[in-house]
């Protein structure tokens, strides 16, 4: 047995990627648990993990779209377009001033930004391969993010009902201050049936804005990039067609509908692995390294969404129609 990749360490990982294929493991669990792992008895195949993070994240979201509809998610995107995005470009100034005031990592910082002002762990994953951020950061940006995430769907109901808001203010409050799209889900159910209807056709067209800030990302690296030296080319974002390819098929071909469910409801599993590969990737140095400072970034970044939001949506600044 070769003394580099030791067998009982090996076990472990692979017993935690299976685990995290299962349909009972949330997310944010596969993240910790492949931190905890890394972060206690090492990662022996750090490389592997690396290499397979990287090939997962776009198929992933390519898989994920093929449980949107188009013209549903089109219909509500259209309504408060301008909001929209004003909204995101200043949940993104937000941010990235935050983290520069805070000192974060360049691209943890931006990508706890992406993920609070669209969808949380998805548009992390969209935006990673693009700007091609260091598991660290990766692993960071969505610690704070799925943190944050799993807060709000224990107090944003009480919140609403303390704040005396309707069914369809609650669903576009939590669409526009919760971070993924599951949580958003959830907290409408606790809510009402209503405010469930609102919340998710709300949250998905928002999350169609992860195609046009991954393209303009993208973009903005590739003609900053070649100033650098000896800097590897910059992926391009060829999932996003893929993504929106799978998106058009499912939507335009109804006999699709329900094999393109199962192949999303894959992607998701797909991206739980990957969250976990990308949380074995963290090493206690790199911890160190980071501290508290992203954390505290996105606490304040979204205590602003979610205040900010909140007040629009109680003074009728922001309705649902």
């Amino acid at each position: 047995m070769p003394a580099s990749v030791p067998a009982p360490r090996t076990a472990l990982l692979l017993l935690g990627g299976a685990l995290a294929l299962a349909p009972f493991t949330p997310a944010a669990a596969a993240l910790a648990g492949g931190a905890l792992l890394a972060l206690t008895v090492g990662n022996p195949l750090q490389g592997l993990t690396r290499t397979w993070t990287h090939r997962l994240l776009p198929l992933a979201v390519i898989g994920l779209g093929a449980d949107m509809n188009l013209r549903a998610v089109a219909k509500a995107g259209l309504h408060g377009l301008g909001y929209t995005a004003l909204s995101l470009a200043l949940v993104l100034a937000l941010g990235l001033g935050l983290a520069r005031l805070l000192k974060v990592d360049r691209e943890a910082g931006l990508l706890i930004s992406v993920g609070t002002a669209i969808c949380g762990g998805s548009a992390i994953a969209a935006v990673a391969p693009v700007i091609r951020a260091r598991e660290q950061a990766i692993s960071v940006a969505l610690a704070t993010v799925f943190l944050l995430n799993a807060a709000a769907l224990v107090i944003f109901p009480p919140l609403g009902f303390a704040a005396g808001l309707g069914q369809d203010a609650f669903g576009l409050w939590s669409a526009l201050a919760i971070h993924d799209t599951s949580s958003v889900v959830g907290a409408g159910l606790a809510y009402g049936p209503r405010a469930l209807e609102v919340a998710t056709t709300v949250k998905l067209a928002r999350a169609l804005w992860i195609v046009p800030l991954t393209l303009g990302i993208g973009w903005f690296m590739a003609r900053r990039e070649p100033a650098t030296t000896d800097a590897p080319p910059v992926k391009k974002p060829w999932f996003i067609a893929g993504f929106l390819a799978m998106a058009a098929l499912v939507t335009f071909v109804p006999a699709l509908q329900m094999p393109g469910h199962w192949v999303a409801v894959a992607a998701r599993r797909v991206l739980v692995l990957t969250l976990f590969l990308i949380g074995a990737g963290l090493s206690r140095e790199a911890l160190r390294n980071v501290g508290l400072r992203p954390f505290l970034q996105g606490l304040l970044l979204w205590l602003m969404v979610g205040s900010l939001g909140l007040g629009a949506v109680k003074l009728g600044l922001l309705t649902v129609s």
